[in-house]
């Protein structure tokens, strides 16, 4: 038992330092896992070296609910997979950016069809390596996929105090020279913060990040001050970042415009929709600036599309790590099943 409970421990005190001391690594995701991993072991080792009935029931539960998971998940999520795409594409237009959801609930439809043929049993014993390496792989990214999950949900728990010099707020495009929903509540929340710190200590500088498009008659950062000073924000406490077309520029040109008005003493927070937090939180690491995020609801039926898509994104940002992992996984089954045909 005490080495579980060391085990347990010693993971979630490596979680807390990596987490306390940036919330913006996917790595907390993995930390995370195996803390929870850990635990569930400890209580059910527990609860069965008890003989405590009730404890074991309550143990017994979990253990129902992961058997259940990998018996009917995939099933029941590509189903939703499936249904959301038609909702999605109802609401929001027949836009390829809008199929990911169909396109994901293909890949689990392959996936079952896959266990459920099971190709390795018409495979010879030699070509069972390289099976084995492309079912690593699939694990690999399903791992990946865990953490990054994990990463994003205890992101959504970072509460910034009321004592920010700056407050950035990410820009994602007009329609017809004007502020969409989608942007609006963005800046609604900036606005919401600024008047809950304004009402405690003194007031922060709204910054709007946005360049103008080529479809566009003005920046987007002016169609976002005007529409932030018609909801009541003093127009002294709000600056423009215009030159910006990415959320990286976003974040890198707002660190020039704060690093020129107060050096490297300030304090800043950035404001974008929750399913694109954790993003932009990395690319505010990679800007150098110590930004947090705090995010904007989104409609629930986007909000699955939009979470695939910023995986792709997260993924292509670190696509040097996963090609190197996953091409030494490929590498060692090939090579594994060449020395199988020469030598066996």
């Amino acid at each position: 038992m005490f080495i579980f409970l060391g085990i347990t421990i010693t993971l979630l005190v490596i979680f807390l330092w990596f987490y306390l001391t940036d919330p913006r690594r996917i790595i907390n995701g993995f930390l995370f896992n195996l803390f929870f991993c850990s635990l569930g072991i400890l209580c059910i080792y527990l609860a069965f070296s008890s003989n405590n009935q009730y404890l074991m029931i309550v143990a017994v539960i979990p253990i129902l609910i992961i058997f259940l998971m990998f018996s009917f998940g995939l099933f029941v999520l590509m189903i939703g997979m499936f249904l959301n795409a038609r909702i999605l594409t109802r609401k929001e237009g027949r836009r390829f950016s809008n199929y990911l959801t169909f396109v994901f609930g293909i890949c689990l439809l392959l996936l079952i069809i896959i266990y459920i043929i099971d190709p390795s049993r018409f495979l010879s014993d030699k070509l069972q390596l390289l099976y084995t390496g492309m079912v690593f792989i699939v694990f690999y990214l399903f791992v990946n996929l865990s953490n990054f999950l994990m990463a994003y949900f205890l992101y959504q728990f970072n509460r910034p105090k009321y004592n920010q010099d700056f407050i950035i707020v990410l820009g994602s495009g007009l329609i017809n020279n004007k502020v969409p929903p989608l942007l609006a509540s963005r800046i609604n929340r900036a606005i919401d913060f600024y008047w809950k710190q304004a009402s405690v200590s003194s007031p922060p500088t709204i910054i709007f990040s946005g360049g103008q498009g080529p479809d566009e008659n003005l920046p987007e950062a002016e169609a976002m001050q005007m529409y932030a000073v018609e909801k009541g924000i003093p127009m002294q406490h709000t600056i423009r970042e215009d030159r910006s077309v990415n959320t990286y520029q976003n974040m890198l040109f707002s660190k020039q415009i704060m690093d020129s008005l107060k050096g490297d003493k300030y304090k800043s927070i950035f404001t974008t929709n929750n399913f694109h937090l954790f993003r932009a939180g990395l690319y505010a690491k990679q800007a150098g600036l110590m930004s947090q995020g705090i995010g904007s609801k989104t409609a629930f039926y986007y909000w699955p599309n939009a979470m695939i898509r910023e995986y792709i994104a997260v993924v292509v940002m670190s696509r040097k790590r996963h090609s190197i992992v996953v091409g030494i996984i490929l590498g060692l089954s090939i090579i594994m099943t060449v020395i199988s045909y020469l030598f066996f």
